[in-house]
């Protein structure tokens, strides 16, 4: 077991910066998910923690020890890629134990360790089969036997469960959670999907632009996101931004919407505002409720699209002429069509207000 260190790390291709001073501890035995968009430096960041990219700037240390000279082979990390990689002419039982073969581990060792990881992982009936014979899911899970029989003291992942459709991802992400527990060792995760961020995690590193956004518990970062990239990031379907200009007055906070209707919201920590501020509203789609008469402190709005999702309906609709829609989530079916004019009141305990440049704006 190990613990993984990034200090100001930077990676640099030619005058592009893929990652920028990059700070983090990742403790012993914790699962850390790096999440984000295309592009946003999580791969790279994980691939020069295998030694498989020269660091630029920085230091990565794994076990306390330094690892810029070290190479990847010797960092006693063990590396899940998007694609199997398995030999094809290989069956189970051989591609899992090849790398301990070729290092020289006597084959009753091998063939203990691989026996212990078909074991933890189910496989025990594939074992003399061939990489063409087995399912996406079950190629998988022999690309992670592949890792375990090495006892590593870091497992990295990157985007495991890309090339799986969605009822194999969701079992997928059951076998990993378990597999950590029983393994109880350190493990890094990268994919662009949130909600296996959301479910894998103990913490979550959401990255933008090579830069950390925010860090964190994955509810803390669902409930607080630190800005709005956070928040639009984070949540499906994702938060809703109203642009609006926000006042103090002697009931709370209020909002003047892009119908000039007025919104009254007591939040639960009142911020600090200066008069007339232009800000945007964050609000989550499940934190709207729908009536269809005018009552106090609504906001008339007119459907566009219904969606109907069989647990739940999502409907699109349009305040006024603002050209960007609001999502609203109902539980089960709507009876609700487009065209249909409803007003909406929004639950103030769930609202954010963000700044003009994008951060949450606080108490």
């Amino acid at each position: 077991m190990a613990s993984v260190e990034l200090q100001k790390v930077g990676k640099s291709f030619g005058k592009v910066e893929a990652v920028r001073d990059v700070s983090l501890v990742i403790q012993d035995r914790e699962f850390v998910v790096f999440v984000g968009p295309s592009g946003c430096g999580k791969s790279t960041l994980l691939r020069m923690i295998a030694g498989l990219e020269e660091i630029s700037t920085g230091e990565v240390l794994i076990g306390g020890q330094p690892m810029s000279r070290v190479a990847a082979a010797d960092r006693g990390i063990a590396m899940v890629f998007q694609s199997y990689a398995l030999y094809p002419h290989m069956t189970v039982r051989e591609n899992m134990g090849f790398a301990l073969k070729m290092l020289g581990t006597p084959k009753a060792e091998v063939d203990r360790k691989v026996l212990e990881a078909v074991s933890i992982l189910q496989l025990e009936d594939l074992l003399d089969r061939r990489p063409k014979e087995l399912s996406g899911g079950q190629r998988q899970r022999v690309a992670i036997g592949r890792a375990i029989v090495r006892a590593p003291g870091v497992f990295l992942f990157d985007e495991p469960l890309s090339n799986l459709d969605a009822g194999l991802r969701a079992q997928m992400r059951v076998e990993i959670a378990r597999l950590h527990k029983q393994l109880e060792t350190t493990m890094i995760y990268v994919t662009h999907d949130q909600v296996e961020a959301m479910t894998l995690a103990d913490r979550i590193v959401i990255l933008n632009k090579g830069r950390i956004e925010q860090q964190g518990p994955p509810l803390e970062l669902y409930e607080e996101p630190a800005n709005q990239f956070v928040a639009g990031f984070l949540g499906q379907p994702r938060m809703n931004f109203i642009s609006c200009v926000a006042r103090r007055s002697a009931a709370g906070t209020e909002l003047v919407l892009p119908n000039d209707e007025t919104l009254l919201l007591t939040m639960r920590d009142e911020p600090a505002l200066p008069l007339a501020a232009p800000v945007t509203l964050g609000i989550r789609p499940d934190s709207i409720g729908v009536v269809e008469e005018a009552a106090g402190n609504t906001v008339p709005a007119r459907i566009v699209v219904v969606e109907q999702l069989g647990n739940s309906s999502l409907l699109y609709a349009r305040i006024n002429d603002n050209p960007d829609l609001v999502t609203i989530e109902q539980p089960g079916k709507s009876v609700l069509k487009a065209d249909h004019t409803i007003h909406l009141r929004l639950d103030p305990g769930r609202a954010h207000l963000f700044d003009k440049n994008g951060d949450r704006i606080r108490a």
